[in-house]
């Protein structure tokens, strides 16, 4: 069973638009995954901006591929890479931390995705 950054059962990002490394609608992984999708994101107009500076163009519609393009408000699993590039940049979109892979925990603190929380946790003591 893949886990949440809460340590919970990880739950679907989106299945419209459908995303995820196996486009199953989880950000779920996998040792062929080299960019390691496992962000559930929020996208947003300064971030999708910031993606297509880099070279990756998200908005635009590539119907051979069966992609619509994406739009702010739209949920997507993003490179664990890109997240922490776009956090640099101060261009990073919100995070739905339940359906989050705990694999981001390697690279970005819990406190950081609590920061960036579309579904902020409540924590008891």
């Amino acid at each position: 069973m893949d886990i949440n950054v809460l340590g919970q059962a990880l739950k679907p990002c989106s299945f419209v638009p459908l995303t995820g490394f196996f486009r199953d609608g989880c950000c779920r992984t996998h040792e062929t995954d080299i960019g390691e999708h496992i962000v559930c994101v929020v996208l947003s107009s300064p971030f999708l901006r910031f993606s297509q500076q880099r070279g990756n163009d998200l908005s635009t519609p590539r119907p051979e591929y069966g992609f619509a393009g994406l739009k702010p408000g739209d949920q997507w699993c993003l490179c664990a890479a890109r997240w922490l590039e776009a956090l640099k940049a101060g261009a990073a979109p919100q995070i739905v931390l339940a359906a989050t892979h705990e694999n981001i925990l390697d690279l970005i603190s819990l406190e950081t995705l609590v920061a960036y929380a579309s579904d902020r946790p409540t924590f008891t003591a």
